[in-house]
Protein backbone atom coordinates (compact mmCIF):
# COMPACT_ATOMS: atom_id res chain seq x y z
CA UNK A 1 0.00 0.00 0.00
CA UNK A 2 1.29 3.47 -1.03
CA UNK A 3 0.97 6.14 1.64
CA UNK A 4 0.60 9.68 0.27
CA UNK A 5 1.39 12.64 2.46
CA UNK A 6 -1.79 14.73 2.56
CA UNK A 7 0.28 17.90 2.88
CA UNK A 8 1.44 17.50 -0.75
CA UNK A 9 -1.12 18.84 -3.19
CA UNK A 10 -1.89 17.34 -6.56
CA UNK A 11 -0.01 19.96 -8.70
CA UNK A 12 3.10 19.38 -6.59
CA UNK A 13 2.83 15.62 -7.25
CA UNK A 14 2.58 16.25 -10.99
CA UNK A 15 5.62 18.55 -10.99
CA UNK A 16 7.60 16.04 -8.97
CA UNK A 17 6.72 13.23 -11.37
CA UNK A 18 7.74 15.34 -14.39
CA UNK A 19 11.05 16.50 -12.95
CA UNK A 20 13.96 14.92 -14.93
CA UNK A 21 16.16 12.56 -13.08
CA UNK A 22 19.65 13.80 -12.32
CA UNK A 23 22.08 11.89 -14.58
CA UNK A 24 24.80 9.97 -12.88
CA UNK A 25 28.17 11.17 -14.15
CA UNK A 26 30.46 8.25 -14.74
CA UNK A 27 34.21 8.63 -14.47
CA UNK A 28 36.05 8.79 -17.81
CA UNK A 29 37.27 5.37 -18.84
CA UNK A 30 39.88 5.57 -21.60
CA UNK A 31 39.61 1.87 -22.41
CA UNK A 32 35.85 2.02 -22.90
CA UNK A 33 36.11 5.23 -24.96
CA UNK A 34 38.84 3.78 -27.19
CA UNK A 35 36.88 0.56 -27.67
CA UNK A 36 33.69 2.42 -28.62
CA UNK A 37 34.83 5.41 -30.71
CA UNK A 38 38.50 6.13 -30.07
CA UNK A 39 39.87 3.59 -32.53
CA UNK A 40 37.86 5.23 -35.29
CA UNK A 41 39.55 8.57 -34.64
CA UNK A 42 42.92 6.85 -34.68
CA UNK A 43 42.22 5.18 -38.03
CA UNK A 44 40.98 8.49 -39.46
CA UNK A 45 44.13 10.33 -38.35
CA UNK A 46 46.38 7.62 -39.85
CA UNK A 47 44.49 7.72 -43.16
CA UNK A 48 44.67 11.53 -43.33
CA UNK A 49 48.42 11.47 -42.71
CA UNK A 50 48.85 8.70 -45.29
CA UNK A 51 46.94 10.75 -47.90
CA UNK A 52 48.26 14.23 -47.14
CA UNK A 53 51.97 13.53 -46.61
CA UNK A 54 52.79 12.73 -50.29
CA UNK A 55 51.03 15.92 -51.35
CA UNK A 56 53.00 17.98 -48.85
CA UNK A 57 56.23 16.30 -49.95
CA UNK A 58 55.63 17.11 -53.63
CA UNK A 59 54.67 20.67 -52.77
CA UNK A 60 57.82 21.06 -50.67
CA UNK A 61 59.96 19.59 -53.47
CA UNK A 62 58.51 22.09 -55.94
CA UNK A 63 59.90 24.95 -53.82
CA UNK A 64 63.34 23.37 -53.51
CA UNK A 65 65.76 24.86 -56.08
CA UNK A 66 68.28 22.03 -55.68
CA UNK A 67 66.86 19.88 -58.47
CA UNK A 68 66.86 16.62 -56.48
CA UNK A 69 64.53 15.01 -53.98
CA UNK A 70 67.25 14.45 -51.37
CA UNK A 71 67.10 18.05 -50.22
CA UNK A 72 63.32 17.88 -49.85
CA UNK A 73 63.33 15.41 -46.97
CA UNK A 74 63.00 18.34 -44.57
CA UNK A 75 59.66 19.85 -45.55
CA UNK A 76 59.55 23.53 -46.53
CA UNK A 77 63.08 24.36 -45.35
CA UNK A 78 63.53 26.48 -48.48
CA UNK A 79 60.82 28.29 -50.39
CA UNK A 80 61.79 29.51 -53.85
CA UNK A 81 59.64 30.07 -56.94
CA UNK A 82 62.56 29.45 -59.30
CA UNK A 83 61.21 26.09 -60.47
CA UNK A 84 57.84 27.58 -61.43
CA UNK A 85 59.58 30.30 -63.42
CA UNK A 86 61.71 27.75 -65.30
CA UNK A 87 58.60 25.86 -66.35
CA UNK A 88 57.45 28.76 -68.52
CA UNK A 89 60.83 30.04 -69.74
CA UNK A 90 62.32 26.97 -71.44
CA UNK A 91 61.43 27.03 -75.17
CA UNK A 92 62.50 23.39 -75.64
CA UNK A 93 59.93 22.25 -73.10
CA UNK A 94 56.78 24.39 -73.66
CA UNK A 95 54.93 23.76 -70.42
CA UNK A 96 52.24 26.37 -71.15
CA UNK A 97 51.45 24.70 -74.47
CA UNK A 98 51.32 21.27 -72.80
CA UNK A 99 48.95 22.68 -70.20
CA UNK A 100 46.65 24.09 -72.90
CA UNK A 101 46.74 20.84 -74.89
CA UNK A 102 45.78 18.87 -71.79
CA UNK A 103 42.82 21.13 -71.02
CA UNK A 104 41.54 20.99 -74.60
CA UNK A 105 41.95 17.21 -75.01
CA UNK A 106 40.49 16.52 -71.56
CA UNK A 107 37.50 18.82 -72.05
CA UNK A 108 36.65 17.56 -75.55
CA UNK A 109 37.03 13.92 -74.51
CA UNK A 110 34.87 14.41 -71.42
CA UNK A 111 32.06 16.17 -73.29
CA UNK A 112 32.03 13.61 -76.11
CA UNK A 113 32.20 10.71 -73.66
CA UNK A 114 29.23 12.03 -71.69
CA UNK A 115 27.18 12.74 -74.83
CA UNK A 116 27.85 9.44 -76.61
CA UNK A 117 27.52 7.43 -73.40
CA UNK A 118 24.21 9.10 -72.58
CA UNK A 119 22.86 8.29 -76.04
CA UNK A 120 23.85 4.64 -75.71
CA UNK A 121 22.55 4.36 -72.15
CA UNK A 122 19.21 5.88 -73.14
CA UNK A 123 18.86 3.39 -75.99
CA UNK A 124 19.63 0.41 -73.76
CA UNK A 125 17.37 1.66 -70.98
CA UNK A 126 14.30 2.79 -72.93
CA UNK A 127 14.26 0.86 -76.19
CA UNK A 128 13.78 -2.82 -76.89
CA UNK A 129 15.64 -4.13 -79.92
CA UNK A 130 17.33 -7.28 -81.12
CA UNK A 131 20.80 -7.69 -79.61
CA UNK A 132 20.10 -5.49 -76.59
CA UNK A 133 20.95 -8.16 -74.04
CA UNK A 134 24.04 -9.24 -75.97
CA UNK A 135 25.14 -5.61 -76.14
CA UNK A 136 24.86 -5.16 -72.39
CA UNK A 137 26.79 -8.35 -71.75
CA UNK A 138 29.45 -7.21 -74.20
CA UNK A 139 29.83 -3.95 -72.29
CA UNK A 140 30.37 -5.91 -69.08
CA UNK A 141 33.02 -8.08 -70.72
CA UNK A 142 34.81 -5.06 -72.21
CA UNK A 143 35.29 -3.63 -68.73
CA UNK A 144 37.38 -6.67 -67.76
CA UNK A 145 40.16 -5.80 -70.22
CA UNK A 146 42.28 -2.66 -69.74
CA UNK A 147 42.76 -0.28 -72.60
CA UNK A 148 46.52 -0.88 -72.55
CA UNK A 149 45.96 -4.25 -74.20
CA UNK A 150 44.98 -2.38 -77.36
CA UNK A 151 48.09 -0.17 -77.50
CA UNK A 152 49.66 -2.09 -80.37
CA UNK A 153 46.37 -2.20 -82.28
CA UNK A 154 45.84 1.54 -81.76
CA UNK A 155 49.34 2.30 -83.02
CA UNK A 156 48.94 0.17 -86.15
CA UNK A 157 45.46 1.52 -86.83
CA UNK A 158 46.47 5.17 -86.51
CA UNK A 159 49.60 4.51 -88.53
CA UNK A 160 47.49 3.14 -91.38
CA UNK A 161 44.99 6.01 -91.10
CA UNK A 162 47.86 8.52 -91.36
CA UNK A 163 48.41 7.52 -94.98
CA UNK A 164 44.81 8.39 -95.89
CA UNK A 165 43.67 10.99 -93.31
CA UNK A 166 46.71 12.57 -91.63
CA UNK A 167 44.46 14.64 -89.36
CA UNK A 168 43.33 11.42 -87.65
CA UNK A 169 46.62 9.54 -87.63
CA UNK A 170 49.75 9.51 -85.52
CA UNK A 171 50.76 12.88 -84.13
CA UNK A 172 47.18 14.13 -84.22
CA UNK A 173 45.33 15.22 -81.11
CA UNK A 174 42.04 14.35 -82.78
CA UNK A 175 43.26 10.79 -83.30
CA UNK A 176 44.16 10.60 -79.59
CA UNK A 177 40.69 11.83 -78.64
CA UNK A 178 39.07 9.15 -80.80
CA UNK A 179 41.27 6.50 -79.17
CA UNK A 180 40.18 7.70 -75.74
CA UNK A 181 36.52 7.66 -76.74
CA UNK A 182 36.73 4.10 -77.99
CA UNK A 183 38.14 2.89 -74.69
CA UNK A 184 35.83 4.85 -72.39
CA UNK A 185 32.41 4.24 -73.90
CA UNK A 186 32.05 0.69 -72.58
CA UNK A 187 32.37 1.26 -68.86
CA UNK A 188 30.71 4.69 -68.92
CA UNK A 189 27.73 3.46 -70.90
CA UNK A 190 27.10 0.64 -68.46
CA UNK A 191 27.50 3.03 -65.51
CA UNK A 192 24.97 5.47 -66.96
CA UNK A 193 22.62 2.65 -67.95
CA UNK A 194 22.12 1.78 -64.27
CA UNK A 195 21.24 5.39 -63.48
CA UNK A 196 18.94 5.83 -66.50
CA UNK A 197 16.99 2.78 -65.38
CA UNK A 198 16.10 4.51 -62.09
CA UNK A 199 14.12 7.18 -63.93
CA UNK A 200 10.45 6.05 -64.10
CA UNK A 201 9.25 5.06 -67.56
CA UNK A 202 5.95 6.77 -66.78
CA UNK A 203 7.65 10.12 -67.39
CA UNK A 204 8.46 9.07 -70.94
CA UNK A 205 4.93 7.79 -71.48
CA UNK A 206 3.40 11.03 -70.24
CA UNK A 207 5.64 13.01 -72.60
CA UNK A 208 4.71 10.76 -75.53
CA UNK A 209 1.02 11.42 -74.84
CA UNK A 210 1.78 15.12 -75.24
CA UNK A 211 3.35 14.41 -78.63
CA UNK A 212 7.05 14.44 -77.66
CA UNK A 213 9.51 12.38 -79.66
CA UNK A 214 12.44 10.37 -78.33
CA UNK A 215 14.79 13.24 -79.15
CA UNK A 216 12.65 15.76 -77.24
CA UNK A 217 12.30 13.41 -74.28
CA UNK A 218 16.03 12.76 -74.18
CA UNK A 219 17.23 16.38 -74.40
CA UNK A 220 14.48 18.20 -72.48
CA UNK A 221 13.54 15.70 -69.74
CA UNK A 222 15.92 12.79 -69.24
CA UNK A 223 19.20 14.72 -69.35
CA UNK A 224 17.98 17.03 -66.59
CA UNK A 225 16.97 14.13 -64.37
CA UNK A 226 20.27 12.26 -64.83
CA UNK A 227 22.53 15.30 -64.38
CA UNK A 228 24.41 13.73 -61.40
CA UNK A 229 25.66 10.72 -63.36
CA UNK A 230 26.60 12.95 -66.31
CA UNK A 231 28.73 15.06 -64.00
CA UNK A 232 30.40 12.00 -62.48
CA UNK A 233 31.20 10.45 -65.85
CA UNK A 234 32.55 13.75 -67.10
CA UNK A 235 34.76 14.12 -64.03
CA UNK A 236 36.11 10.57 -64.22
CA UNK A 237 36.79 10.95 -67.93
CA UNK A 238 38.60 14.25 -67.41
CA UNK A 239 40.78 12.82 -64.64
CA UNK A 240 41.65 9.72 -66.66
CA UNK A 241 42.44 11.72 -69.80
CA UNK A 242 44.65 14.34 -68.17
CA UNK A 243 46.72 11.71 -66.35
CA UNK A 244 47.01 9.13 -69.14
CA UNK A 245 50.56 8.56 -70.41
CA UNK A 246 51.01 5.33 -72.39
CA UNK A 247 48.66 5.95 -75.32
CA UNK A 248 49.41 9.69 -75.40
CA UNK A 249 53.17 9.04 -75.61
CA UNK A 250 52.65 6.73 -78.59
CA UNK A 251 50.20 8.87 -80.54
CA UNK A 252 51.64 12.36 -79.88
CA UNK A 253 55.14 12.52 -81.33
CA UNK A 254 55.49 16.29 -81.74
CA UNK A 255 56.47 18.14 -78.50
CA UNK A 256 54.10 20.98 -79.41
CA UNK A 257 51.10 18.64 -79.39
CA UNK A 258 51.94 16.62 -76.28
CA UNK A 259 50.01 16.65 -73.02
CA UNK A 260 51.30 17.32 -69.51
CA UNK A 261 51.68 13.64 -68.69
CA UNK A 262 54.00 13.13 -71.66
CA UNK A 263 55.79 16.46 -71.45
CA UNK A 264 56.55 16.33 -67.74
CA UNK A 265 58.24 12.97 -68.16
CA UNK A 266 60.92 14.66 -70.25
CA UNK A 267 62.18 16.43 -67.11
CA UNK A 268 63.13 13.13 -65.46
CA UNK A 269 63.66 10.75 -68.39
CA UNK A 270 67.16 11.83 -69.37
CA UNK A 271 70.19 10.09 -67.92
CA UNK A 272 72.24 13.07 -66.73
CA UNK A 273 69.86 16.03 -66.53
CA UNK A 274 67.00 14.89 -64.29
CA UNK A 275 65.31 17.74 -62.48
CA UNK A 276 62.81 16.42 -59.98
CA UNK A 277 62.08 19.84 -58.50
CA UNK A 278 60.80 21.22 -61.79
CA UNK A 279 58.87 17.98 -62.31
CA UNK A 280 57.25 18.46 -58.88
CA UNK A 281 56.35 22.06 -59.71
CA UNK A 282 54.74 20.94 -62.96
CA UNK A 283 52.85 18.19 -61.14
CA UNK A 284 51.45 20.74 -58.67
CA UNK A 285 50.20 22.96 -61.49
CA UNK A 286 48.84 19.96 -63.38
CA UNK A 287 46.62 19.10 -60.41
CA UNK A 288 44.86 22.49 -60.48
CA UNK A 289 42.45 21.75 -63.38
CA UNK A 290 41.42 18.43 -61.85
CA UNK A 291 40.80 20.08 -58.48
CA UNK A 292 38.79 22.87 -60.11
CA UNK A 293 36.56 20.42 -62.00
CA UNK A 294 36.15 18.27 -58.89
CA UNK A 295 35.05 21.23 -56.76
CA UNK A 296 32.70 22.46 -59.48
CA UNK A 297 30.95 19.07 -59.71
CA UNK A 298 31.23 18.10 -56.05
CA UNK A 299 27.51 18.32 -55.29
CA UNK A 300 26.72 15.75 -58.00
CA UNK A 301 29.39 13.18 -57.14
CA UNK A 302 27.75 11.31 -54.25
CA UNK A 303 24.35 11.10 -55.89
CA UNK A 304 25.76 10.10 -59.23
CA UNK A 305 27.84 7.26 -57.84
CA UNK A 306 25.20 5.75 -55.54
CA UNK A 307 21.75 6.45 -56.98
CA UNK A 308 22.10 3.95 -59.79
CA UNK A 309 22.41 1.05 -57.32
CA UNK A 310 20.28 2.29 -54.42
CA UNK A 311 17.14 3.85 -55.89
Amino acid sequence: MVVIDPSITTPELVRASRAPATPVKRPFNFGRWFRDTGWRHLVAVVMVIFAVFPLLYVLSASFNPGGSLVGSNALFTRIDLQNYVKLFTNPDQPFALWFLNTIVIGAVTSVCTVFLGALAAYAFSRMRFRGRRAGLLSLMLIQMFPQYLAVVAIFLLLSAISDVFPILGLGSQLGLILAYLGGALGVNTYLMYGFFSTVPVSIDEAAKLDGASHVQIFFTIILRLVAPILAVVGLLSFIATTGEYVIASIVLTDPNTQTLAVGLYSFVSQAFSNNWSIFAAGAVLAAIPVMAVFLALQKYIVGGLTAGSVK
